[in-house]
């Protein structure tokens, strides 16, 4: 690894876990090397380490030492066949980055997984997965108007393909290949265009009869699922590894998984801070990071059974019923979640892939 990019994963203890991710964001990279003053290697950082100190109720503000992982593995600098022993290492541990010291244990490289294969792939092949994935594509997409006049939401195109076939794509890299939709609005051209790639997927719908709400006609697919299945809104893009987030839920014997991502609510005034009448402080234009609901679940079939046919119900509702009896987890996310469904956001998202300069 060229030296500017080894110093660009480096990170000191002090670090906020707010300011890691930040920093894996910027350099796309999966690990950061928490390091002291003089660069010898104290712990590594990776996006599992993130997730795990926000479930156990870190803040945002905590110092990154907090989360890092300390029995790091590592190979020595000057062994013979270093990228040998390096593969070998990953192989087995099905890791990706490994990082080289020298006998001060100062960090001086970092071997990546595309580097001893000369390709990118990954350590295991693709295991095609039964579960199913629900994509809910019945809504009216009032918020992208005036798109939806002329094409359900779901076809939206983001480049040369609709939001939808984006949806499936990313599932169908994890091995997840069955899908249904819930079709309302303007099914008809749903029907077509999932008639037309049935060869690749196993593609199945159902259709309301009403608007039945943001999970109503969940309640339509009692007939057709078995097994823990994935929920997704048409208009959210989400990069993540579905896999991990099943392999998760079950460990966890949730009931409902909510997918949350992080987000940074800034308010643009002065907040004032009171008791008693009596001002304690100003904080100028506060910035607030929350978990953002991204509309990717996954649920036990059982589920289902709280949901009556045919009838009105929003996914708030349903969280909240079931929260009342069962486990309700949420598995947060830093980045790779993009609401389309708003028209901002969908400029956005079609100005990143650099596929026209503006809508």
């Amino acid at each position: 690894m060229k030296k500017d990019k080894l110093y660009s994963l480096l990170i000191p203890p002090m670090l906020t876990i707010k300011e890691a991710m930040q920093k894996l964001g910027e350099t796309q990279e999966k690990i950061l090397f928490v390091v002291d003053d003089i660069n010898k290697l104290l712990g590594t950082v990776n996006d599992g380490d993130i997730r795990r100190g926000l479930i156990r109720g870190l803040s945002f503000t905590d110092r990154v030492d907090n989360i890092m992982h300390r029995d790091f593995l590592f190979v020595y600098k000057g062994v013979q066949k270093i990228e040998e022993a390096a593969k070998h290492l990953m192989a087995e541990k099905k890791i990706e980055q490994i990082p080289v010291i020298n006998k001060d244990g100062i960090i001086v490289d970092v071997i990546l997984w595309t580097d001893v294969l000369e390709a990118k792939k990954n350590l295991l092949p693709v295991e095609s997965r039964q579960n199913q994935v629900v994509i809910m594509a019945g809504g009216k997409g009032t918020r992208l108007d005036p798109f939806t006049r002329i094409f359900p939401k779901p076809l939206i195109p983001i480049g040369n393909k609709p939001v939808i076939e984006h949806i499936m794509t990313s599932f169908y890299r994890y091995g997840f290949y069955r899908f249904i939709y819930t079709l309302n609005y303007k099914k008809e051209y749903l029907k077509i265009f999932l008639k037309e790639n049935a060869f690749k997927y196993v593609i199945d719908w159902v259709e309301e009869q009403d608007y039945l709400g943001t999970a109503g006609s969940l309640g339509l697919l009692k007939a057709k699922i078995e097994d823990t299945f994935f929920v997704i809104n048409c208009d959210s893009l989400v990069d993540v590894d579905f896999a991990g987030i099943l392999s998760w839920h079950k460990t966890q014997e949730a009931a409902i998984t909510i997918v949350g991502c992080h987000n940074e609510v800034k308010i643009p005034y002065g907040v004032l801070e009171m008791s008693d009448g009596e001002l304690n402080r100003i904080q100028e234009k506060p910035v607030h990071d929350v978990i953002i609901n991204t509309g990717l679940y996954l649920m036990e079939p059982y589920v289902l059974t709280y949901i009556p046919t045919g009838k009105k119900m929003n996914m708030d509702e349903l969280i909240d019923k079931i929260g009342k009896e069962k486990k309700i987890c949420v598995y947060p996310i830093y980045r790779g979640w993009i609401d389309i469904g708003q028209l901002e956001e969908y400029k956005n998202t079609i100005r990143m892939l650099g596929d026209i300069e503006s809508v």
